[in-house]
């Protein structure tokens, strides 16, 4: 049973009043286009200037800023792919759950998701959207988070409905049975073995007739 919900929303991130929001970052935090260039925009230069002190961070994982000028508590940036780089499943999976460690660190109850990957760094709205609802999903299950609430905000209708969907399958089939185990192949007969046939013994040599008595 999961306490904490998940939400899906269409807006800007960057307006939302949560604990948390998160910023699909580079790895060496550089706010350039898409929701990090909003950030930069509304959030002010002070965002850029910690995320500079930071200083670059592994692939997949997170660091958390000050909001800035933004309504939220804290920014968490997610780098889900390297400066000018492509996002891979991978990057986005652990990007996805190092938000929520940063998260359950601060104690937050409140936090929004952008779809990671899925703009300048150029990852599938569908596969990102499976993988981000499940993870999500399966953190909250675990129940020993400190989040309430889990929004995933969007930017358009098409995204809404990609993750609407994935958030729909997850709550009517929580726990998806695995696949059967395919079936061992049939155990083979050893091959019989040919045993030759056995070779006769010759007849035993006729003794020799004695001559009758008289015969010269």
């Amino acid at each position: 049973m999961i306490k904490s919900k998940i939400a899906v929303a269409m807006g800007d991130i960057t307006d939302m009043e949560v604990d948390a929001i998160v910023n699909p970052a580079n790895d060496d935090l550089i706010l350039g286009g898409g929701v990090s260039g909003e950030i930069r925009r509304k959030g002010g230069h002070v965002v850029q200037d910690e995320c500079n002190t930071i200083g670059s961070i592994p692939l997949g994982e997170a660091a958390v800023t000050g909001p800035g000028a933004l309504k939220c508590k804290h920014i968490i940036h997610a780098a889900s792919m390297p400066l000018g780089g492509w996002a891979t499943e991978a990057s986005l999976r652990n990007a996805t759950k190092n938000s929520l460690k940063r998260a359950d660190e601060k104690g937050l109850k409140t936090i929004a998701f952008p779809a990671i990957g899925t703009g300048a760094a150029g990852f599938s709205m569908e596969r990102c959207a499976d993988a981000m609802t499940k993870i999500v999903f399966d953190h909250l299950k675990e129940g020993k988070t400190s989040l309430d609430l889990v929004t995933f905000v969007l930017i358009d209708h098409r995204a809404t409905r990609v993750f609407e969907e994935c958030v729909k399958q997850i709550k009517e089939d929580p726990d998806p049975a695995p696949p059967p185990a395919p079936e061992p192949p049939p155990a083979q007969e050893p091959p019989a073995v040919q045993t030759p046939p056995a070779v006769q013994a010759p007849p035993p040599a006729a003794a020799p007739t004695a001559p009758p008595a008289g015969t010269p």
